[in-house]
């Protein structure tokens, strides 16, 4: 993934449809949250009605007592005017009406209040539900990838596209598309009733929307582009601060604080000016929909009163198309804003989909187990290069019998860690073969393959877990006495057992708590505890203390007799045992022999 840009439509087909694949396992749930979105939409619209009519009695009524008071003298009758007056003015018939459609009107509204709790809750329980499977299935595929994908790709844009941009994508769920599909169905079935109910009024009351779908266009186009810029600098800013945390020590050891801090200010306002461009498109276009929405208002009170004084419109139906063009610029309104959730959606989708399709795994057709594995290794003309035809082994060809051990020394860069590389296949070599008792190593199945390769790596990665759980990995077949016997070969279990809470110390990030030869020695414990058939020591004794390499030392004396060794090293006194030392410079074996 070399690029963290991505364009998007508002709406595009074929992605939303393999966004949509993951909705398969629970049809049931969307099609009843669409059914509630029907239901919410049409619920809405009856109660406009219902008020005017409950108007239009009122208003009646009143008529008819203007009436009656315009025709008697009301200074001689005000005293005598007694509530059988009233009642005879108020009949019976008119006080139910009033009570219907008052009662009406109140289940509608708790009916609407019930349909959109389920609804909203649906929805978002169905967004949950599809982040949920494809950040699992998305960091699966991660897990999959070979370190040369990892090489190339800053951490923390791998961190936005797991955790922020996956979150996107439930809010096509829970805020777009469902929310959308409600929107344009309130505004159909409001324009129709409308037209219905009284066509000029609806006239007059959308003289303004040509005018608000042209600004609504301009705003979608505008708030498109400002998302996508702010998904990019999103990244940006991830990739930056993951890196640099990582890299504080040197950071501050270089006195680069200042350097970097501007390197950092620079990216901030890169992304500051991006999320200032959407709040300004929003700034603009909301106080624009308010705007047209009242001179919507004023044309209708306008002509509607006329309406009314001319006896032709009553004033239910004015009050009712209020209501109406609340109704009718809402969703409007609010459709603009959907667009661009849905629109982060698809720019979401589109970043994670493109790391789902990246092609870099190493294919696995391997079929054979490593249960009776001896630990012959062979390279045969291995060639094999990281970039393109810059090949860093050329023409390798050296042998290892079971129960031996090789040692490879040269130069910063001559070769030695790529042989390890290709053995456990975490590289895939161009040219030659690698063999494992006389078998390609590409015959077996990998995860066997890597769980028979022990490695001891120079720069030693704990995870923020406790000593007992970095040593297994998690592996509840792994047992904690055997845990303690690894280390007492180690001749590690002293010093785990003078940490606060022993074996289930928390170590926090990447070790913190611990030297570097602890460190090293936690290493060395995990490559024992796992048993393995082959194993590979990369400079393990390199960056530790005279008295915790003579730990390692004894240690490597006793893990590695009676199986497979290879060991990168330049201190003497780790290669002394070797029973062949190989000799590297710029990918090629110069020299072999004991020490």
């Amino acid at each position: 993934m070399s690029s963290t840009t991505a364009q998007g439509k508002a709406f595009d087909r074929k992605l939303f449809g393999r966004v949509f694949a993951f909705t398969q396992p629970y049809r049931g749930i969307f099609w009843w949250a669409v059914v509630l979105t029907f239901v919410l939409s049409i619920v809405g619209v009856v109660r406009p009605i219902m008020l005017g009519w409950l108007v239009d009695v009122a208003a009646n009524t009143y008529d008819n007592l203007f009436v009656i008071t315009e025709d008697s003298s009301w200074n001689a009758r005000s005293i005598a005017w007694s509530a059988d007056v009233v009642r005879s003015l108020i009949g019976p018939g008119t006080l139910t009406l009033v009570w219907v459609i008052t009662v009406i009107v109140v289940v509608l509204l708790v009916v609407e209040t019930v349909v959109q709790f389920y609804q909203a809750y649906w929805t978002a329980w169905l967004g949950q539900a599809v982040t949920f499977d494809l950040r699992q299935k998305l960091y699966a595929k991660v897990l999959g990838f070979k370190l040369r994908y990892f090489d190339r790709t800053p951490i923390g844009t791998l961190v936005t596209r797991v955790i922020s941009d996956i979150e996107t994508i439930d809010d096509i769920f829970s805020q777009g598309l469902l929310m959308i599909m409600g929107d344009i169905l309130k505004l159909l079935v409001v324009v129709v009733v409308m037209f219905v109910y009284n066509w000029k009024l609806a006239l007059l009351s959308m003289v303004p929307i040509p005018l608000l779908l042209w600004s609504t266009n301009i705003f979608k186009n505008s708030i498109q582009k400002s998302f996508q810029d702010v998904r990019t600098q999103v990244a940006r800013l991830n990739a930056f601060v993951q890196e640099h945390i990582q890299g504080m020590a040197i950071v501050q050891l270089f006195g680069r604080e200042q350097q970097e801090y501007a390197k950092f200010q620079a990216i901030n306002k890169e992304h500051r000016a991006a999320h200032i461009r959407s709040v300004l498109a929003y700034s603009i276009f909301f106080p624009v929909v308010e705007i047209l929405s009242a001179i919507s208002l004023a044309f209708l009170v306008w002509w509607g009163v006329k309406d009314v004084l001319a006896g032709t419109t009553s004033v239910g139906d004015v009050f009712a198309y209020i209501l109406f063009i609340n109704m009718l610029y809402r969703p409007i309104r609010q459709l603009a804003d959907r667009f661009n959730v849905l629109q982060m959606g698809m720019v979401g989708s589109e970043r994670v989909f493109k790391v789902l399709d990246t092609e870099a795994v190493i294919v696995d057709e391997g079929t054979a187990t490593t249960a009776n594995l001896r630990g012959d290794i062979r390279f045969d003309g291995l060639w094999f290069a990281y970039e393109n035809d810059d090949h860093v082994l050329r023409d390798i060809s050296f042998e290892v019998r079971a129960g031996e051990m090789v040692a490879l020394v040269g130069a910063t860069g001559s070769g030695k860690s790529s042989i390890i590389n290709v053995l456990s296949r975490a590289y895939e070599f161009q040219k030659g073969s690698v063999q494992l008792d006389g078998r390609d190593i590409r015959d077996y199945r990998q995860a066997d393959l890597r769980r028979s390769i022990g490695v001891v790596l120079q720069d030693v990665f704990l995870f923020s877990d406790t000593v007992h759980n970095n040593i297994t990995l998690g592996d509840p077949a792994i047992t904690r006495e055997e845990v303690i016997e690894a280390a007492r070969e180690v001749g590690a279990h002293e010093f785990i057992m003078r940490l606060p809470q022993g074996y289930d110390t928390e170590v926090r990030e990447r070790g913190g708590i611990l030297s570097t030869g602890q460190r090293q020695l936690i290493a060395f414990i995990r490559a024992c505890v796992h048993r393995p058939k082959v194993l590979v020591l990369d400079e393990a004794t390199s960056s530790v203390d005279s008295i915790s390499e003579q730990l390692i030392q004894q240690a490597t004396e006793r893990i590695t007799q009676g199986r497979t060794s290879i060991v990168i090293a330049h201190r003497l006194s780790t290669i002394q045992k070797a029973d062949r030392i190989l000799v590297l410079e710029k990918g090629r074996i110069i020299e072999q022999g004991d020490h």
